[in-house]
């Protein structure tokens, strides 16, 4: 299946529509994305896996390969750390995300192949689609629609998928 998140908060799926939100400073060409700068990466981004919450959800059904978050998952985004844009167990010594939010935000995260082969430090780390806030709030540079309408998306996605961003 391919995705498309268009700047005007609309993502494409199939052939469905469903409301998203983006990087709260907009998309930006990929040769201008920058760690820690809250906007979106313009391109087309590979679908590599997807993770959830299972002490707040049932196991989603989909093709992609499927990890249950535990209480020490997390994510660096320290440039500097040689695990930058990976999966860490926590503790982690550098900065990183928590896959174990609170706001729900990362009940279901669904990882796309943005700098990862291999990562480059400094140009964005954890660009996922997840699920959004109820208010629809802009992101750090994801991709975020409705936690329903993500469970329902996952049971066609497969590692074929890509999630294009467009500007």
């Amino acid at each position: 299946m391919k995705l498309i998140a268009h700047a005007d908060g609309m993502l494409d799926a199939g052939g469905t529509q469903y409301r998203c939100a983006l990087g709260r400073s907009g998309i930006v060409p990929t040769a201008d994305k920058r760690e820690g700068d809250g906007a979106s990466p313009a391109g087309i981004w590979p679908v590599r896996r997807a993770f959830w919450r299972p002490d707040r959800l049932e196991k989603p059904a989909t093709p992609l390969p499927l990890q249950p978050i535990s209480r020490d998952d997390g994510w660096c985004d320290a440039p500097s750390d040689p695990a930058y844009n990976r999966p860490v167990r926590l503790p982690w010594p550098t900065s990183h995300e928590v896959m174990t939010r609170e706001d729900g935000l990362y009940d279901v995260v669904v990882v796309l192949g943005h700098n990862d082969d291999p990562p480059v430090p400094g140009l964005g780390s954890a660009i996922f689609l997840h699920c959004a806030a109820p208010d629809y709030a802009t992101t750090e540079g994801c991709v975020a629609i409705a936690r329903d309408g993500l469970v329902a998306l996952l049971k066609g996605l497969d590692r074929s998928s890509t999630l294009e961003i467009r500007g």
